[in-house]
Order: structure tokens, then sequence, then C-alpha cells
């Protein structure tokens, strides 16, 4: 079966993002809190590791903060050594500071060793939930109903999966790790601080207010900032996807001054929004080190004072020092890291808002069976409009017997297309019903329908690969004879073995390097080998010339031999043999019969078809 029909609406019908979508240029997260908790629960799977992760980076923590202290030890023994030996009492005690020296040696190289295994867990476990996410925004496209594609770009669509999801994987392997390690370092060297003075500690702890006041200020102002650079990173993609996909019709036109000037002023809130997020995250680094040189300096003197009273060690005094550098940087990099936690949250959001978003019902408790399919249509009384307030199926009732050639046809904007999507449950009904031999297509599964009908597009859609796998999507499971045999019947097999590799022919990523024409004719022959019951066929051979349009009319003949069709044309001399012509105006069938009998009544068919030979 052709899978255009999943496409066709998409290409067709997609519209620039507008800043109503989204997150407006800024807004604050909707729920920063609650992106934050709906990660977390996301990381649930992983708990167990994240907990070992963390014990790791407690142990690792202990084994880096106590060697200062224990340093400290060999700097009191050194300088005792030295005064006895001036006093002429004693020596240096270098075998003592030799097993000190080891020993902290020891502890720095456990600490090392745990860090590593915690980063390498926690990378593992990092990559894992962005191919869980990635996984599931896939799966998740494949729910979603039409008209969510319809009102987004692709690259819009893409950005969830690439950049949202990177920007998410990178804050939580850098932002994770950094706060659990920081967090405990922080903990441990403020235990190991009060060990050695309360009073120095007390005034190493005064800097703290002042740096986290300067820190939910400068976060304060780069959040909005963060959220904007991520949003409009979405809109550029989605801007040069469709530049690139229409360059022709751009060059045709003369807009490529428009589209640069739009590019340009998408480009310039990313960029103002970048700049600003990047220079406030810089800022803040330089700020925490000036507040903890500070700090710092304080330390150095209220230590030398206590040291010359006797009430703490040389070694103490040096530990101490260790320790405040030590305290001031994990805060520093928290603060840093705050940022990254931002901009994770705001790419959460994002990738959480479109897995949340409203899928097309799949499962029916016990479906109607559509391998039993014959082929018999009905429409009663079908109403539908894409906004409830703006109908554009009015009531909408036909029959088709299996086996008939059921053409539609009206003018642009009648509603056919439409039908179609109706018929394929792309959309549903606002009210009556559609019936495939007596069910309602509501009583099938949606995926299962579709199997039931093959579908030819006037956009078609090839992917890259050779021309026997494109025939051969099809019908994954046809043979090289079968795919040739189809590709015979829609008049494909000639032009195909003039080509550079005939059948094993390369199709590049939007198969330019074969003709329109061409690609039609392969579609066509994708749809043959597909060999399904119920067929739609929209402008099937809008793109082929007079001759090759007459090799296929007779091709889809024999085709459409003992299936139901339905054909959607503008050229009415290409269904003067349908079994029943629907003439469509307004969302309403106006007309109906066969060619015949419609040109007698003198209707409005009689003027269509008149008018394509009028001067």
């Amino acid at each position: 079966m052709s899978n255009e029909r999943n496409t066709h609406s998409a290409s067709r019908q997609r519209r620039p993002m507008g800043p109503g979508r989204g997150m407006a240029p800024g807004e604050k997260a909707k729920d920063l809190k609650g992106a934050i908790g709906k990660m977390l629960r996301y990381m649930g799977k992983y708990k167990i590791a994240v907990v070992f992760v963390m014990i790791i980076a407690a142990c690792s923590t202990v084994f880096s903060v106590v060697g200062p202290k224990v340093l400290g030890k060999a700097t009191t023994a050194l300088a005792s050594g030295l005064m006895a030996k001036v006093a002429g009492t004693g020596g240096i005690d270098f075998t003592y500071i030799g097993k000190i020296l080891l020993f902290v040696l020891g502890l720095y190289l456990l600490s090392s060793v745990l860090s590593f295994l915690q980063g390498w867990i926690m990378t593992g476990i990092t990559q894992k939930i962005c191919y869980r996410m990635r996984k599931e925004i896939t799966e998740k496209i494949n729910r979603m109903p039409m008209k969510y594609f319809e009102s987004r770009t692709y690259g819009e669509v893409l950005s969830r999966i690439t950049n949202d999801v990177d920007t998410l994987g990178m804050g939580l392997n850098q932002s994770v790790t950094q706060i659990i390690t920081s967090t405990a370092t922080i903990i441990g060297v403020l235990v190991m601080m009060l060990s050695i003075s309360p009073l120095m500690t007390l005034i190493a702890l005064v800097v703290l207010p002042v740096s986290g006041l300067c820190v939910s200020l400068v976060v304060k102002k780069s959040q909005k900032h963060f959220i904007t650079q991520q949003e409009y990173l979405g809109h550029i993609n989605g801007q040069v996807e469709e530049s690139y996909g229409g360059h022709l019709v751009i060059k045709a036109y003369n807009k490529e001054d428009e589209m640069i000037a739009q590019f340009n002023q998408t480009n310039d809130v990313l960029y103002t929004s970048a700049w600003k997020s990047q220079f406030l995250s810089g800022i803040m680094m330089p700020i925490m080190q000036f507040i903890g040189n500070l700090g710092y300096a304080a330390v150095a003197l209220s230590g030398g004072m206590l040291a010359i009273r006797g009430i703490i060690t040389i070694g103490d005094i040096q530990a101490f020092i260790q320790y405040v550098k030590s305290f001031t940087q994990p805060i520093q990099q928290i603060a840093q890291v705050t940022n990254q936690v931002q901009s994770m949250a705001a790419a959460a959001e994002r990738v959480f808002e479109f897995l949340e978003e409203e899928e097309e019902d799949q499962i029916v408790e016990q479906p109607a069976d559509v391998t039993k399919v014959v082929g018999n249509v009905e429409f009663e009384h079908v109403s539908f409009g894409y906004n409830p307030d703006q109908m554009i199926i009015h009531d909408f009732s036909a029959k088709a017997e299996a086996g008939q050639k059921i053409a539609i046809v009206g003018p642009t904007g009648a509603g056919k297309t439409t039908m179609v999507k109706l018929l394929m449950r792309f959309y549903d009904v606002n009210s009556g019903s559609i019936r495939i031999d007596c069910h309602d297509i509501r009583d099938f599964n949606r995926r299962e329908l579709r199997d039931a009908f093959g579908m030819v597009l006037q956009d078609t859609w090839l992917f890259k690969g050779s021309i026997m796998e494109n025939i051969r999507y099809g019908r994954l499971d046809a043979t090289d004879e079968e795919v040739i045999e189809a590709a015979k019947a829609a008049h494909a097999d000639h032009f195909i073995r003039t080509l550079p590799g005939g059948y094993d022919m390369e199709l590049n990523e939007d198969a330019s390097n074969i003709s329109q024409g061409q690609k039609q004719l392969l579609t066509i022959a994708r749809a043959i080998l597909a060999d399904n019951r119920i067929l739609i066929l929209d402008e099937a051979t809008s793109s082929v010339d007079t001759r090759t349009e007459e090799l296929i009319q007779s091709a889809m003949d024999n085709l459409m031999k003992g299936r139901t069709s339905f054909v959607i044309a503008h050229r009415l001399s290409t269904i003067k043999n349908a079994d029943m012509i629907l003439v469509m105006k307004d969302g309403d069938i106006i007309e109906q019969g066969d060619h015949a009998e419609l040109l007698a009544k003198g209707g409005f068919y009689a003027d269509l078809y008149n008018s394509q030979f009028s001067e």
C-alpha cells in the first residue's frame, strides 16, 4: 500500500509556525518545577543506578574532602620539626611525613577512580534516556492526528527530536552529576571546617547569602532568554527546512529577499536571546569568584590570629584555606550548572508537551475484520469541518457497490480531498457515518482500516533507496519478479530499464534525479503491487504527458476491475467510463450519475465538461 497518504496533507498544507505556537518569546516556562518533576519520574526506571551514582559520589567526596585535613598533619609535623631543629631539641620526622603523604595520595587516587566510575555510569543512564525519548517521540509521531502536522512545520517537530533531546541529554549528563558531586562536597567540607574551627567557619559562611542573592538575580534575568533561545532554534529549523524544500519556488518568484528578511528577523531574536543568556551565564562565575576571594582573605586573616594564640595549628590553617576554596568552588559550579538546568527544563517541557499531545485512538475492542472487506462503501449524511464552527462538508450521502469506479469531481475547494481524508480516517466526521461492508469505519482499528486502501496522490513520495525498494514498499514481501510485473502494468518498466542501473538505480533524498512523471509512474506501480480492495486515486495522472496518461489509464482500468475505486479528477475526460460520478460543490453533492446521464441533464457537470473544450 502506498504510504503517500501519510505525507500528503503535511506536504501540501504545511503552514509556517507562528509565534502563538510553542513557547512565546520572553515567556517563562509554563511549569518549571513540573518539567523537572516529570523528568525525575521519567528517570524512575534508572533510580537504582542513580542512587548508586549518588553513593559513589558521596564516597568519592569523602575521600577527597578528608585529604586536606590529613595533609595538614604533615604540614604541622614539618613546622614542628623545623622549630625543634632550630631550638636544637630535635628534627623533622620524614618517615612520618612520608606515610601521611602516601596515605593522602591513596585517598586522592581512590577518589579519582570513584569519580570516573560515577561519570561512566551517569553517561550510560543519560544516553539510554535520550535513546528511549527519541524512540517514544518517533512512535508518538505515528499516533498523532493529521491536524497536528498540518498546523506545524517539519522543522518544528524535528527540533523536538534533535535539539531538545540533545539539550536535555547534555543537561542530564553534566548538571545532574555536577549537582550530586557539588552538594556532597559542600556537606563534607562544611563538616571538616566545623571540626577545625567553628569561628572561622562562621566567617567563611557570611559570604553565602551574598552569593545566593547574586545567583538568584542572574538566574531570574537569564531564564527567559534561555527559553526564547530554545524556542527560536526550533523556528530557525522550520524556516531553513521550508526554504530548502521550496527553493525552486522561491527562485521562480524572486522571493529570496523576503525569505532572507524573514530568516534574519527570526535569527535576530535567536541571536539576541543567545548572547544575553550566555553573557548572564558567563558573568556568574566572575561574581562568585570575587565574593569567594573576599571570604578567602577574611579566613586567612582570622586563621593567622588564632594560630598566634595557639588555638589552632599551622596545618589546620592550611587545611582550612583549602576547604574554603573547596567550599566556594562547588557553590560556583552549582550556580553555573543552574543555567544548564534551566535550559534542560525548557527542553524537557517541550518534549513532554509533545509526548502528551492528543493521539488518534488506535485500538477498538472487538474490531471488525478488515481482511474480509469486500468493498461496499456508503456515506450517510456526513458533515465535517476542520473547525467545528466552519463546516466544509454539509450533508454528503453516497453509496458505492463493491467493484464500482466512483469519480468525484468539482471545483477547487468543493471538498473532494477532504472526503478521501474522512474515508481513510485521517479525520473523523462531525456527524453522520461512513460504512464499509455495513461496518462503521470507526469499528475498525485505524491502522488495520488503512490496510484495506491503496492510494496514489498528486504529490508523489519516494524515499532514498533503489527503484526496486521504492516499488516494493507497497508490499514488503513481494519478490523481484512481482515488482517488475507491477512496473510493467504501470508502464514504468521501459523507462526504468533505460536508467543507469535499472531497478537498482539509487534515488536521491527527494528523488530529483528522475522526472516528475517518472515519479508518478513509480508510485502507481507501488499501488498496483499493494493489491488492495479499495483504491483512491487523487489526480494520479496529473504529472504525465497525454500519451503516458492513456497508457496509465489503461493499466488503471485493469487494476480497478473487481475493486472499489474512488477517483478524484479535474480532467473529466479521464473518468468518462466511471460507474458513478459524484459532482460536488461547496461540500454537497449537487449531481450524481454516469457520464452520459449527467451530460444529458445539462447541469453543472455538463458545464464543467464542456468548459474544457471552449476557446
